[in-house]
């Protein structure tokens, strides 16, 4: 299946299983996908090979940002009518607490979104969204 037809597949069908299955790197760290209604929610699960931090135990902040960008792009691919992947411009990440090892979630709001470039907002938690671990903004390019 070529990347158009997973797209299309996935925004038809609302299941995420072969979009996340061709992205290696969310297969890696286990981005998964659940649609609420109009709502994406996004977890990762609690994996020792996500720690950056055995002693606390923490997950690697790589990780948590890499998790925050998937999301971001994923959102945005199935807010769109496009079957074309957009491009990252900007990614903003702003951590406020230790991500434990533990289920994490994250949870996306498209702000603006114009011809070309849309932004996005994203923000993790893991026991409470009223307690994020970390928030981000990304600015994605349209088209070319």
């Amino acid at each position: 299946m070529t990347d158009p037809e997973i797209l299309r597949y996935t925004q038809e069908t609302g299941d995420f299983s072969r979009m996340l299955k061709s992205i290696p790197y969310a297969t890696w760290i286990g981005l998964q996908c659940e649609r609420f209604g109009d709502d994406l929610i996004f977890r990762l699960p609690c994996k020792d090979s996500n720690l950056g931090n055995p002693i606390l135990p923490a997950i690697h902040g790589g990780v948590i940002g890499g998790f925050m960008e998937m999301s971001a792009n994923i959102y945005l691919i199935m807010s769109q009518e496009s079957l074309r992947m957009p491009r990252i411009v900007d990614f903003s990440l702003d951590y406020l607490r230790a991500g434990l090892n533990r289920e994490t979630y994250a949870e996306c709001r498209l702000t603006r979104q114009g011809n070309r470039v849309a932004n996005v907002m994203v923000s993790a938690w893991q026991k409470s969204r009223s307690q994020p671990i970390a928030t981000a903004r990304a600015h994605f390019l349209l088209e070319d």
